[in-house]
């Protein structure tokens, strides 16, 4: 699976839903996210970029036996801040500017 979802952060805004490429991603009984199909999650990070609870961690290399690497992102007005947690609990921090990034 390379994407998880912590349903006690979730705050069922269906975010995740709305921007899921795949749609594999669905709300339950209780109206929190959950990953339908993990097998075939892309990795294409959308739900990461929408989720504003932090809810949704996308781990690396899961499909290929990763060593527990994860990434998840925050927004934050105009930009958006992304950390990468490696398998010995480092942390990276990218932050990009969102109106920048799509300038080409």
């Amino acid at each position: 699976m390379s994407i998880r979802i912590d349903k006690n952060k979730c705050i069922s805004c269906g975010k995740c839903c709305n921007v899921c490429p795949g749609n594999l991603i669905d709300k339950d009984d209780e109206n929190k996210a959950f990953i339908k199909y993990s097998q075939e999650c892309w990795g294409c990070t959308a739900c990461l970029k929408e989720c504003p609870a932090q809810a949704i961690k996308y781990y690396l290399a899961a499909d290929i036996g990763g060593k527990g690497g994860y990434l998840y992102s925050k927004n934050h007005g105009d930009y958006m801040d992304w950390y990468v947690v490696s398998s010995d609990n480092r942390k990276y921090h990218i932050k990009i500017n969102k109106k920048d990034s799509n300038a080409y």
